[in-house]
């Protein structure tokens, strides 16, 4: 299937000229691609499905193809380790782009060309589990080649029970106790945010009669309505941006928002205008702790708007989990989260400014639910579930670690 495939897209990209060369040549393979006939698609799909198998197999969470970067070969992220798949087929920079191209469509290709890089979801059924896969997908140019990263959705949530939030902490996120508010889930890239978030979706869909509306990009686990309905709009496809989507879902009589990221001050102002107007809201941000999620909402908006979203933001936060994926002992990872749960105290030291006060607070608040990445490190640690330089590594606050296993 691989010789065959190989020799089907020689045969029409041999027409290309040599001195076609860079992102010219990538915008020729796409005029060309007319040419493939509906055989020779589908046999590309064919063996794009079976390299997305062998990656579920491999238990792999990323996977990349095509790009200068890849060196041809197919590349995988295993259990936190990205490296060669020296077992599977190399394709050349023609090869991968064509079938990175091949599950675009005509309107996605267009974008791709104009923006140079584009997010969207992808399924495919995998036939030994009788089951659909779902995928998170970006492709973007890397010197002028194609390239691709997909990441591989779980077919089935993790319970938010398994996760060992405080009863306290769970209650605060609940919708059937507290009906407004605003949740944060941040992490850098990788750290586990959109699983916390679909189990937070999934905990309400199952005991709650209430209307969830999901705005992603893209959007990746499909949530079946239960006891809640729920809403999935995928930016780029069902709304044209997240701002919109947020200020449309108003009168779609939601009591849940659930917003992918807050990505840029149009989408922060129109999150907190929402939540400030009774709904509850879950959202992420890419940041590393708490504190750090206070900072950059707030660093986001013009300075002559800052003080007024300060107050705002004290207001409406109740909630933020800041969480990161860390190599086990058995090489696997492990979830460790930093907690803030928004008390008087809290708000109180948003509106004046002094966010420096909030991890204090965090470190003395484990009776509410409250803990630091660094005693949640502690913790796993004493369980002999991670390393002690593992702990170190993946602190937050390098010294305050230190100090913590110093004292034990």
């Amino acid at each position: 299937m691989i010789e065959e495939t190989k020799a089907a897209i020689g045969k029409v990209l041999k027409v290309i000229p040599q001195t076609v060369m860079g992102q010219d040549r990538i915008n020729y393979i796409i005029d060309q691609f007319k040419n493939f006939t509906q055989e020779d698609r589908l046999l590309f799909l064919k063996v794009f499905n079976r390299i997305l198998t062998n990656m579920i197999e491999r238990e792999a969470s990323d996977i990349e193809l095509g790009g200068y970067g890849n060196d041809n070969f197919v590349w995988m992220r295993i259990f936190g380790k990205k490296e060669r798949v020296k077992d599977l087929p190399q394709f050349n920079l023609d090869e991968a782009a064509v079938l990175i191209i091949n599950i675009l469509s005509e309107n996605q290709r267009r974008y791709l060309i104009v923006t140079r890089s584009i997010d969207f979801s992808y399924t495919f059924f995998y036939e030994r589990k009788n089951l659909p896969v779902r995928f998170r997908a970006t492709v973007y140019f890397d010197l002028d080649s194609i390239a691709l990263n997909m990441r591989a959705i779980a077919a089935v949530i993790r319970p938010i029970e398994t996760m060992e939030f405080h009863p306290n902490v769970l209650k605060i996120m609940s919708h059937m106790h507290v009906k407004f508010g605003l949740t944060l889930v941040t992490g850098i890239t990788g750290s586990g945010k959109s699983s916390t978030l679909d189990a937070i979706i999934d905990f309400h869909n199952k005991l709650d009669t209430s209307h969830i509306v999901i705005i992603a990009s893209p959007l990746e686990f499909v949530h079946k309505s239960n006891k809640a309905i729920v809403r999935h709009r995928e930016v780029g496809r069902d709304v044209l941006t997240f701002k919109d989507g947020v200020i449309q879902s108003l009168r779609q009589d939601p009591d849940i928002i659930v917003i992918g990221e807050m990505r840029d001050p149009d989408t922060i102002m129109a999150a907190l205008e929402v939540t400030d107007t009774g709904h509850k809201v879950f959202s992420t941000l890419h940041t590393s702790s708490a504190v750090e999620s206070i900072d950059r909402i707030i660093a986001e908006v013009h300075p002559n708007e800052q003080d007024r979203v300060r107050n705002r933001l004290a207001d409406v936060l109740t909630c933020v989990v800041s969480q990161k994926l860390v190599p086990t002992i058995n090489g696997r990872v492990v979830l460790a989260k930093e907690v803030l749960l928004v008390n008087s105290s809290v708000k109180a030291a948003i509106k004046n400014n002094n966010t420096s006060e909030i991890y204090m607070m965090i470190n003395q608040g484990g009776q509410f639910g409250m803990q630091t990445m660094e005693q949640d490190l502690k913790r796993l640690f004493l369980q002999k579930k991670i390393s002690l330089e593992a702990a170190m590594s993946f602190a937050n606050n390098k010294t305050r670690m230190q100090q913590l296993l110093t004292a034990m």
